[in-house]
């Protein structure tokens, strides 16, 4: 490659076009609690900025006697983000570099922030060598101490520490750091995440005593055969002190004994996510002691199987990013264990770091409270796929100090907890040497666990296969595939003897993921299938303030003027950026719930299935509830032992009354305990009787026409000239009509991975006009007490639609309608949905119904809906998300929206019902919720069927059989007039 020059007059400097790592920086060693005096420096410092490296200013600002402009300089929070606070702007991309690609050069377009900060070490500090270490700056750093360089930093969500002993002085320091937003290692941190510069972790002075603890690596084995452990504590000194180091752990009868051996437990008690058993421990030296937490767990590889502790482990997990909507990747400890308890609450035993590793204390709360982690480095290129890989620096040796550098600082920091089942190389960074490299050299390094890479499908530096978003029947051709002995290639030998991890399926964005469930059948058969980590955890979406009415603006890629973005795919997660749970995390609980029930058909048993890895069923009482004649809510039921990994037929002595009524069998926490409370859910399974269709009062009325172009039937009019009904009682009805569309949802607009080159669903619908259908009212007759309309309804330009039959009745107090839809033509495409569509001049207030709730349901969704009674006033009902889409759709029975003074009831069997203010037009055409207009209207739609919404806004579309083909749809509802609820 020639090298490039640039003008002598206007120089870069050479280091950010450099791929070599940080210069300056200690060895990389563990994260360690220790009672070495400490000053942090988190707080107000001052920052100023410049577009450009060229535009930089070299007027001394570093040191303490700098003679600056204060007019210059403005605060700014440590830690923080600059874009955050108004230095800057946000960008978010998935994959696409937001500059030219062109490694290892930066573009010229590259802010820099001159940060500063005057400080007083402490006299502690002072009196003995010091480190100053910071945890984390996104972006490329120089680093000076009272105008020494101290050196720079490379590795934006990685610890560097920089030795400052004999430049930290009494007195007032200079602390000095120069951020550049952009440089060669920006190519490999491609992450899907916001771009957003700034010292974003603490910084800390430490003091280094002579011959204190410079690094601990614990390795705590545990023997299932057995129940034994075996411990040794590698310890090194500071300054290669010869003075021996000693570990006590007094809860296993170990005092000031040697480090650098193994010492043998005779019995202990295995660390689990079920039960996370931690032993206090301590390192000591004449100079400083180290306090560590100790769990004691094997994970290993056995006939393609993935054991901890010698049995079977499932991950039910989750991929994290570090959000707050208004610190961006700052997360403070408090927030981060309300996450995890969270995470707890629904069943979820497992987190993938996506990607990069977190804060340094969040994997002391992985430990306490029982996770098993994916640690993966902060590495990520992407970018270079939309290039064919072209340059991809992981196939690059002059990259390869960079990606040893990235691997060993994350491996050291983080290399004691027990939570930390494996180390990831990175994220989607294609394939190559250098990969190959930082493998080899993982598995040296820490043997004890499993090291993981997605991106390379040979899997032949890895101990886990793993993929991305492989649908159903690919994932079950994986766990069937034949023997190892059966390929010919040695890496497909290797690969065929792993276990299957999806590291991310089931794209959390919007109204969805669907399909969860037939996920967790396959997880649940088949032994070579461990399990899988959703994306995402949380929302990404940034606070922009609020609405003139004080509604939350909530804002992603775009809306910062980025020329270069990915739009709302940031917004994907389970949990909304504010931490509020989607519908989706209560269908996750009850699919990743680990214990499974069965009722049979005539409530005579009760099958139990123990899916813990490690516990039995004790911590447990079971209870059946019913709706109907019987002994009082929650009657126990007597479960037996039930060991982890088994099951149990347990008999049911429920009275004959309860065949007909609604059963609910729960499983509950006897006491508080993992986040949650005494009494908290773990498992349910309801018995739902066969339930009438639901038919009109008393006898029928005859139509009769009034003379004015209207027929009245009952308490309902309608316009002779169309046939559709215009009132119902005090209600006026407006726009009914059919409809086989609905706002497309993310996963609608997204292309199913198994369709590549295909449209979108959005798109066919689009194409096909399926919001635009026309009606051709073809016959308006009376048939006894039945006023029959027949209508042709299709899209323009299409010689398809559907020919639909609405036979009105009524009893003088309600209205019957029985739809008949039957599709004509060649349709291009699946349908939405079919039903139709009303709406009412008037604001919904609530929703009453009985059905299934509390959250929607889709034909592939709403696995935590049970049957019941709810309410849930309109914003609930609608499910509001970022970017407005189709969502919200209730299986009802009976409900009641009530619009103020007056409400209508919808009955029927099993009915879809949408309720919202807006029309699907409107919440198709918004960008964000925040710009949906105010409620002024209802829309209502009642659906003979609706289609499932899968997970092709990153992954496979609907499954076959949750798709709604064009085929005759029947539709039975019955619609009433009445007074609110008081």
């Amino acid at each position: 490659m020639t090298p490039r020059t640039t003008p002598a007059s206007i120089p870069l400097p050479a280091d950010l076009a450099s791929p070599l790592p940080g210069r300056g920086a200690l060895p990389p060693r563990a994260h360690l609690r220790s009672d070495a005096p400490r000053q942090v420096l988190d707080g107000t410092w001052q920052v100023r900025l410049r577009p450009s490296p060229r535009h930089v200013a070299d007027d001394g600002w570093q040191q303490a006697d700098a003679r600056l402009d204060p007019a210059d300089w403005s605060p700014v929070a440590v830690p923080g983000h600059l874009p955050l606070q108004g230095h800057g702007s946000p960008i978010y991309a998935n994959v696409a570099y937001p500059f030219p690609v062109d490694p290892p050069f930066p573009p010229d377009d590259n802010p820099v922030a001159d940060h500063r900060l005057e400080l007083v070490a402490s006299p502690e500090v002072l009196a003995h060598p010091s480190v100053l270490r910071f945890e984390g700056v996104d972006g490329a750093a120089t680093v000076w101490l009272n105008g020494v360089e101290l050196g720079t930093l490379r590795g934006s969500r990685l610890t560097t520490e920089l030795a400052c002993t004999g430049v930290l002085r009494p007195g007032t320091n200079v602390l000095a750091v120069r951020l550049a937003q952009w440089s060669a290692h920006s190519y490999l941190e491609d992450q899907d995440m916001w771009w957003m510069p700034g010292i974003f972790r603490s910084v800390t002075l430490l003091a280094r005593p002579h011959g204190a603890v410079r690094d601990v690596f614990v390795h705590a084995g545990y023997d299932h055969r057995d129940g034994s452990g075996t411990l040794r504590v590698d310890v090194e000194l500071e300054d290669g002190a010869e003075a021996p180091a000693t570990i006590s752990v007094p809860a296993l009868g170990l005092h000031e004994v040697a480090t650098g051996v193994d010492h043998h437990v005779p019995s202990v008690a295995p660390w689990t996510a079920e039960t996370p058993v931690l032993h206090d421990a301590r390192v000591r030296t004449p100079t400083e002691t180290v306090d560590l937490r100790i769990g004691f767990r094997t994970v290993a590889v056995e006939d393609a199987t993935l054991l901890l502790n010698g049995t079977p482990l499932l991950l039910k997990g989750v991929n994290r990013h570090e959000h707050d909507p208004h610190r961006g990747r700052v997360v403070d400890l408090a927030a981060a264990r309300a996450e995890l308890l969270l995470m707890k609450q629904h069943h979820i035993n497992a987190v993938r770091t996506s990607h990069y590793p977190p804060q340094a204390d969040f994997l002391d709360l992985a430990d306490e409270l029982g996770f098993y982690v994916i640690l993966e480095n902060d590495l990520e290129t992407h970018g270079f796929v939309l290039v064919d890989w072209r340059g991809n620096p992981s196939d690059d040796a002059r990259w390869l100090p960079a990606y040893q550098d990235r691997m060993r600082r994350t491996v050291e920091r983080d290399k004691n907890h027990p939570s930390v089942l494996m180390w990831s190389l990175g994220n989607e960074a294609g394939t190559g040497a250098n990969l190959d490299a930082i493998a080899r050299w993982t598995r040296d390094r820490d043997p004890d666990r499993l090291v993981h890479y997605e991106g390379d499908a040979r899997s032949r530096h890895v101990d886990v296969y793993s993929r991305m978003y492989a649908s159903v029947p690919e994932v079950e051709a994986i766990a069937t595939e034949p023997p190892a002995e059966t390929f010919t290639d040695p890496d497909e030998q290797h690969r065929r003897r792993l276990p299957f991890v999806l590291c991310e399926y089931a794209h959390a964005m919007g109204n969805g993921p669907g399909g969860l469930s037939e996920y967790q059948d396959l997880f649940h058969r088949y032994p070579r299938l461990a399990g899988g980590f959703i994306w995402e955890w949380v929302e990404h979406a940034l606070a922009g303030g609020t609405t003139d009415d004080g509604r939350p603006v909530q804002l992603y890629g775009g809306d910062f003027g980025e020329r270069v973005h990915d739009g709302s795919f940031v917004v994907d997660g389970l949990v909304h950026a504010d931490r509020t749970p989607g519908p989706a995390l209560a269908d996750l609980a009850r699919v990743f719930s680990p214990v499974s029930l069965r009722l049979a058909p005539d409530l005579s048993t009760l099958t139990v299935v123990n899916r813990y890895h490690s516990l039995d069923l004790s911590h447990l009482e079971a209870v059946w509830t019913t709706d109907g004649d019987g002994p009082a809510a929650g009657t126990a039921i007597t479960l037996p032992e039930v060991p982890a990994g088994t099951s149990a037929v347990v008999p049911l002595r429920l009275p004959p009354s309860a065949l007909a009524a609604t059963v609910t069998v729960l499983l509950r926490r006897r006491t508080a305990g993992d986040g949650c409370a005494a009494g908290h859910e773990v498992a349910w399974i309801q018995h739902i009787p066969d339930r009438p269709v639901g038919a009109l009062e008393a006898g029928r009325v005859a139509p009769r026409r009034t003379g004015d172009g209207l027929v009245q039937l009952g308490p309902a009019s309608f316009d002779e000239r169309t046939g559709m009904p215009v009132g119902l009682g005090a209600l006026a009805l407006h726009d009914v009509a059919v409809s086989l569309w609905r706002a497309p949802t993310e996963n609608d607009r997204g292309v199913a991975w198994e369709e590549p080159g295909l449209p979108s669903v959005a798109d066919r619908w689009a194409a096909a006009r399926l919001d635009d259908l026309r009606t051709r009212l073809v016959e308006v007759a009376e048939d006894g007490p039945a006023f029959v309309v027949r209508t042709r309804t299709g899209p323009p330009v299409l010689d398809a639609g559907v020919d639909v039959t609405w036979r009105w009745t009524s009893d003088g107090t309600s209205l019957a309608l029985d739809l008949t839809l039957v599709p004509y033509g060649s349709w291009p495409c699946d349908w939405g949905r079919a039903g139709i569509d009303l709406r009412l001049a008037a604001p919904t207030t609530r929703v009453r119904w009985t059905g299934w709730g509390p959250g929607p349901q889709y034909p592939d969704t709403g696995q935590g809906a049970r049957y019941g009674s709810f309410v849930a006033d309109r914003d609930d009902y609608a499910v509001r998300t970022v970017r407005p889409q189709e969502h919200g759709a209730r299986r009802v029975d009976d409900a009641t929206v009530e619009l103020g003074a007056r409400a209508l009831r919808v009955r029927g069997a099993g009915l879809p019902l949408t309720v919202r203010p807006w029309s699907r037009a409107v919440v198709a055409a918004t960008r964000h919720d925040h710009e949906l207009p105010a409620a002024t209207e209802t829309w209502i739609s009642v659906d003979a069927a609706v289609g499932g919404v899968g997970t092709a806004s990153c992954g496979p579309g609907v499954l076959p059989e949750y798709r709604l083909t064009p085929s005759t749809r029947q539709l039975h509802v019955i619609l009433t007039q009445v007074d609110p609820v008081v």
